[in-house]
């Protein structure tokens, strides 16, 4: 019996189809960066309303939503540079909301330059009070969610005891950001959005490009690790909740920005607005993950969809369940995205 001699195209083995592969590996990386995945669904959001509701690709709904994030933007800052330590801010909202109360109480019946001390104070209280949770934290050690939910409750019994009625500011520094001109027609742009831009690009700057911010990362990805390469992790906390403070106190100044009054009602959710927008954004829960820019997106794709939805006529509960739904499972994609890495 004879055996045919194999022949060059028995020899070669089949080419593996690798089409498969490279699309999971892009899909991969798009998912894993936490800004490309963030402004996917924020591009995709856009297309959407705009071609099933009539009027969220006006140039007034637009700018309203770039004015409407300069608060939970700023706020959102704050609480990423924590989150990425591994930590967590509760009280943000609350911090924001007492200096914004000692600000217009001191200003009140004040213009023009003489607003300028009760703001530089409304800022050093909000430092202060960032700087006491970080002390508390780094310090002693104690759980970030137990020392900021301590604080929420501290400074929200002590901003009703300070205000009991609603504080009307004057036109001056406490105003200023509302201020701004008109680009292409209609299209507004106040001080406020540009100050809340300028603010997410030196912060990136500084996380991304400074020996601080790499240790901001490395704290957050293994404190103990950070600890024996020779990082000095108390003060790493310390110096980003005293940071925090100074964005809630710009947060404050926004609000008036967006709002000549205020209130210790005010801004209820705030706490809860913002880790919405840094979970959304690509920032993990978990440290040591994530970007400025992507949590500024993040805010962007809250009132996107709030907005969208009510030009569609949903009912705002629905939203509220739409949001939640975001929120577990940008944290659901985290953990598996992590999971994976190991």
């Amino acid at each position: 019996m004879t055996r045919s001699l194999p022949t060059a195209e028995d020899e070669a083995p089949e080419a593996p189809d690798t089409s498969g592969t490279r699309a999971a590996t892009i899909t991969d990386r798009i998912f894993r960066n936490p800004v490309l995945g963030p402004l996917g669904a924020l591009i995709i959001l856009v297309i959407g309303f705009s071609v099933f509701t009539e009027n969220f690709a006006s140039v007034d709904n637009t700018s309203l939503i770039l004015q409407q994030s300069v608060v939970v933007g700023t706020l959102a800052l704050g609480q990423t540079i924590i989150i990425l330590t591994g930590g967590i801010d509760l009280a943000n909202g609350a911090i924001m909301v007492l200096g914004s109360l000692v600000m217009a109480n001191l200003a009140l019946g004040d213009t023009g330059a003489a607003q300028l001390p009760a703001i530089l104070v409304g800022f050093a209280l909000c430092a202060g009070l960032g700087l006491v949770s970080g002390l508390i934290i780094s310090r002693l050690g104690l759980p970030p969610f137990i020392v900021t939910l301590g604080m929420l409750t501290i400074i929200q019994a002590t901003s009703r005891l300070y205000s009991k009625q609603t504080i009307l500011v004057e036109d001056g520094p406490l105003t200023f950001l509302s201020k701004g001109g008109f680009l292409f027609g209609q299209f507004q742009i106040t001080v406020g959005v540009v100050v809340v831009l300028i603010s997410v690009a030196v912060l990136h700057f500084a996380l991304t490009r400074t020996s601080w911010g790499r240790h901001v990362y490395a704290v957050g990805n293994n404190d103990l690790a950070a600890k024996r390469t020779g990082i000095n992790v108390r003060r790493v906390l310390l110096s980003v909740y005293v940071l925090a403070g100074v964005l809630y106190g710009l947060a404050a100044l926004q609000a008036f920005g967006r709002s000549p009054a205020t209130s210790a009602n005010a801004f209820p959710t705030a706490n809860l607005d913002t880790i919405t927008a840094v979970v959304i954004g690509g920032t993990s829960l978990f440290g040591g993950r994530g970007t400025v820019l992507g949590s500024y997106l993040g805010a962007l794709i809250v009132l996107v969809l709030q907005s969208g939805l009510t030009q569609a006529g949903i009912d705002p509960l629905y939203q509220n369940i739409v949001t939640g739904v975001l929120v577990i499972a940008a944290v659901a994609l985290d953990a598996v995205t992590r999971r994976k890495a190991r």
